[in-house]
């Protein structure tokens, strides 16, 4: 069985970005409790802009927060803070796709699986271990159902007609 798991390293350091926001904004009250030495609307715009951040990068981190495992031609996410596990079987699997960039020499990839019952989710190399294990799997156990593979079915199929 294959575990696809957030990666450690990933969640510390948004958790230190998070911390860093989190002592500015305290900061910022805190100086505009005892000195005011700006004005008001610096006060106001920095700490709306500064609890906006953070309560994206929170909900960022709480919804990319998930368990994949694989195998035994299923699959099983597994969402800790919603308190929810769906197990799909691999025929259930409608869609799914690799996307693959290169940024700043370093190469991104994100896979997205959508299923029959309206629901998808993603996963990426830099977020989740055991990513390339995880599409390794895919490739072989439904390698038709793979956004390329369906294209050229559908161009084959339309060279015929």
């Amino acid at each position: 069985m294959i575990h696809c798991k957030p990666k450690t390293n990933t969640y510390l350091a948004l958790g230190l970005v998070l911390l860093i926001l989190f002592s500015g904004l305290i900061y910022i009250l805190n100086h505009f409790s005892t000195q005011r030495t700006f004005g008001l609307s610096f006060y106001l715009i920095a700490s709306v802009i500064l609890t906006l951040v953070i309560l994206l990068l929170l909900i960022k981190m709480m919804a990319a927060f998930k368990f994949i495992s694989a195998g035994k031609e299923k699959i099983i996410t597994t969402f800790p803070l919603r308190k929810r596990t769906t197990v799909y079987d691999l025929n259930q699997v409608m869609i799914w796709d690799e996307e693959i960039m290169i940024s700043n020499k370093r190469e991104f990839k994100q896979l997205t699986i959508a299923f029959d019952d309206k629901t998808s989710f993603m996963i990426s190399n830099h977020e989740h271990v055991n990513y390339d294990d995880f599409v390794q799997y895919l490739q072989k156990k439904i390698p038709k159902k793979k956004v390329s593979a369906m294209k050229k079915i559908k161009s084959g199929q339309q060279k015929k007609q």
